[in-house]
């Protein structure tokens, strides 16, 4: 074993368009070890998988491509210290480009200001040629230099991309006018005799630069935004904690790296909580919104866990850490939503591959547009600005982002609702699920049973009942025992103190109360004890009755079923109304059951199932679905089921299985959020179509444009620049996505 890790992140720098990403990505999956590399323009970033990968290779690898490599550290401090460092860089490249576009706009001002009558027809232009010739270089010599450096890298590299087109064609233009200007006696250009320059393009050269730096801007702003969801994430975990070091209370500020499992924290009101924990003592309310999604603040005292990034609102809270660092569920959930950004749509693969070819293809065009109208008899001058106008328009920045930058603000839309996605092909699958099929325990309600009925026998008082059962009960863990428990505490009942209770494995409890006996138990339980029971169970009654026996009389029974969830109708309305087929998948009977199904609205349910009974049957709704079905659970037993279905959905609360199993985790309890994932999932899909159309008509529609002379070389310019703009500002507006339940 030579200890080389099998996955590896680096952050890739200079990569400006779809041609950029795909040649990093075809140089790391040629490097020895690498199965799979996969790098988002967006986000600016590689992930590659393999076995026993060299990360000083991959970064030479990527280094003679022409673009930097930044690897992404593993160790937890030394990570977020990276990333800082990352944010600080990527801010002060957004500075300079700021700059650069600033300084260009100001010296292309005043040519086109002074070209204004020669551009109108209104007659000569206001500026001399040389002016122009100092402007426009000081424009080059601003922004120009920022794309011979791309270009010069590419082309290094055995590639090219956008910024080969704009100095190629910008270059020609500016050398030209240079030629025209400087050697007037060769016939290459006519002057007047005031020394006005009329076949100059210094102004085509300057406009395209600044407008190509202006979409730079725009578009690294709506990049920006576009990830801001897994920045804000990020940032939601304080750098330090107040820990207590000694038996005293003796309190002292770390670093959440030297927090460990067991260590006592101290949160005070108003800050966030630094890693995960369990309250030891105090009480306050937390505010959950951006981990969970949840607006309202939460209640939480001792027993209760806190989860790292909330913030702690009012009481002062001793909490037990239970995970620190990298282990926390923020870490967790923020890798998660990486993962899914970082990932290939398949249709991102068609565009890449799409993309790799187009920059030679419109090198190609360019040179038979140049070709033709030289053959056409119109002259150099014609050809080449024609041929520059083709370079200019078909510069793929926007093809190359459209896909990227929608899946980075849906998956953040959804992340901030409390929604996590797996990966990008589980995105793709949420967007043509036809059914659903629901787990009832822990989903569809909420997995603790509460007391439905009190049937009392004659003389006998209901509160005397619940008290006298849990008296009994409160030697019992189980679900019902606690439910009775519950009750009793609820109604403020005074509970009599039992001894000598002994349980009876599945049957129920005994013991002595105030000197009498106490039965709680099953119908089967009390028989064999020799105590009567005057009246017949309800078989086609929702729930379980429990009953209870004073010495030898049955003094009544407790009927106890798990509570609904408040939104599980109005999800199952939701659903259906999509013309999504809904099911429920319980191991319950099917008395209780049924109850549920009807008060819900749910017409399919199979109930008495065993988790490999619901495996079998998921299988069975995926074949009749084509492949589009998807399940939501909780538990254990839910696990095969969600990892089996086409899309697993694990539920807020469940097991750790269910969560590692499923495709998509609900981070709070709200069963809307099932009807919430499928949409945003559709939402995303259709902004990536849409900033496909947007890509491709400004291609489909200006190069030839451009080629027959229709568009010069500044418009096109313009075009290509919002094009960029037009796709990211898009995708900016699905980044605002919220839950229709939330949108009023």
């Amino acid at each position: 074993m030579t200890g080389k890790p099998d996955h590896l992140t680096f952050d890739i720098t200079g990569m400006t368009c779809a041609a950029c990403s795909a040649r990093v990505e075809k140089v790391l999956s040629r490097q020895p070890g690498v199965d799979k590399a996969s790098v988002n323009l967006a986000l600016e970033r590689a992930d590659i998988s393999g076995a026993e990968l060299d990360s000083e290779g991959l970064a030479k690898a990527i280094g003679k491509a022409g673009f930097g490599a930044i690897l992404r550290r593993t160790d937890f401090a030394a990570a977020r210290l990276a990333d800082a460092e990352r944010d600080a860089a990527r801010r002060a490249e957004e500075r300079q480009t700021l700059l650069r576009l600033v300084t260009s706009a100001l010296l292309t001002l005043p040519i086109v200001i002074g070209m204004l009558p020669m551009m109108t027809g209104l007659g000569d232009a206001w500026i001399g040629a040389g002016w122009q010739a100092i402007l426009t270089t000081g424009v080059m010599l601003a922004s120009g230099t920022r794309f011979w450096r791309e270009a010069m890298g590419a082309l290094r590299g055995g590639s090219a991309n956008m910024a080969v087109l704009v100095s190629l064609g910008t270059g020609v233009a500016y050398v030209w006018s240079l030629w025209v200007m400087t050697a007037p006696t060769l016939g290459l250009g006519a002057h007047h005799a005031n020394g006005m320059a009329s076949h100059l393009h210094f102004e085509a050269a300057a406009m395209v630069l600044t407008l190509v730096m202006l979409g730079k801007y725009l578009e690294a702003r709506a990049k920006s935004g576009a990830a801001g969801a897994l920045r804000a994430l990020g940032k939601l975990q304080p750098d330090t904690a107040e820990k207590v070091v000694d038996a005293t209370g003796k309190t002292e500020k770390v670093g959440i790296e030297s927090l460990a499992i067991g260590d006592r924290i101290i949160i005070r009101p108003g800050t966030r909580v630094p890693a995960d924990g369990r309250i030891l003592e105090g009480r306050s309310s937390l505010d959950e919104a951006m981990v969970t999604g949840e607006s309202l603040p939460v209640a939480r005292e001792p027993g209760d866990m806190v989860v790292t990034g909330t913030t702690n609102a009012d009481g002062v809270l001793i909490v037990e850490v239970t995970a620190a660092g990298a282990d926390t569920r923020l870490a967790r959930m923020t890798r998660l939503v990486e993962e899914a950004q970082t990932g290939q749509a398949p249709v991102q693969k068609l565009v890449d591959r799409i993309s790799a070819v187009f920059v030679p293809i419109i090198l190609v065009i360019a040179a038979v547009t140049f070709a033709g109208w030289l053959i056409a008899g119109y002259g150099v001058e014609p050809a080449m600005v024609a041929a520059v106008a083709v370079l200019v328009i078909a510069c793929p920045c926007a093809l190359g982002l459209a896909t990227p930058t929608a899946l980075v603000a849906g998956t953040g839309a959804a992340a901030r609702a409390g929604i996590l996605i797996r990966d990008i092909e589980t995105l793709e699958r949420a967007t043509s699920i036809h059914a659903v099929a629901f787990d009832k325990t822990g989903t569809l309600t909420r997995g603790e049973p509460e007391i439905t009925d009190i049937l009392p026998a004659d003389g006998v008082a209901p509160s005397q009942l619940i008290a006298l059962a849990a008296s009994i009960e409160v030697a019992s863990e189980h679900p019902l025992a606690r439910a009775v428990i519950r009750r009793a505490e609820h109604d403020g009942l005074t509970v009599p103190k039992a001894d000598g209770i002994r349980a009876v494995p599945g049957m129920g409890l005994k013991g002595t109360v105030e000197g009498t006996m106490i039965r709680v138990g099953s119908r089967a339980f009390l028989m064999t004890e020799a105590v009567n029971i005057p009246v017949e169970d309800d078989a086609q009654a929702a729930g379980t009755l429990a009953h209870v026996a004073r010495d030898d009389r049955w003094i009544g029974a407790l009927r106890l079923a798990d509570e609904l969830r408040e939104d599980a109708a109005s999800t199952i309305a939701e659903l259906t109304e999509a013309d999504i087929k809904t099911v429920m998948l319980t191991g319950d009977n099917e008395p209780t059951a049924r109850d549920i199904a009807t008060r819900i609205g749910l017409s399919d349910f199979r109930a008495g199932l065993k988790p490999d009974d619901k495996l079998k049957a998921i299988r069975e709704l995926s074949q009749q679905t084509n492949g589009h079905a998807a399940f939501v659970g909780d538990g254990l037993n839910d696990a095969p089921a969600l990892a089996a279905a086409d899309l697993g959905i694990a539920m807020a609360g469940g097991t750790d299985a269910a969560r590692e199993a499923a495709d998509i985790t609900l981070m709070r309890p709200d069963l809307r959020l099932v009807a919430a994932s499928l949409d945003v999932a559709g939402k995303t899909r259709r902004t990536i179509r849409s900033n496909l159309v947007w890509a491709l008509i400004y291609n489909l529609v200006g190069v030839p444009l451009a080629a027959f002379g229709i568009l010069p070389p500044v418009f096109a310019g313009a075009a290509m620049a919002f094009s960029s703009v037009s796709v990211v500002t898009n995708s900016a507006l699905m980044a605002r996505w919220r839950p229709r339940f939330e949108r009023g």
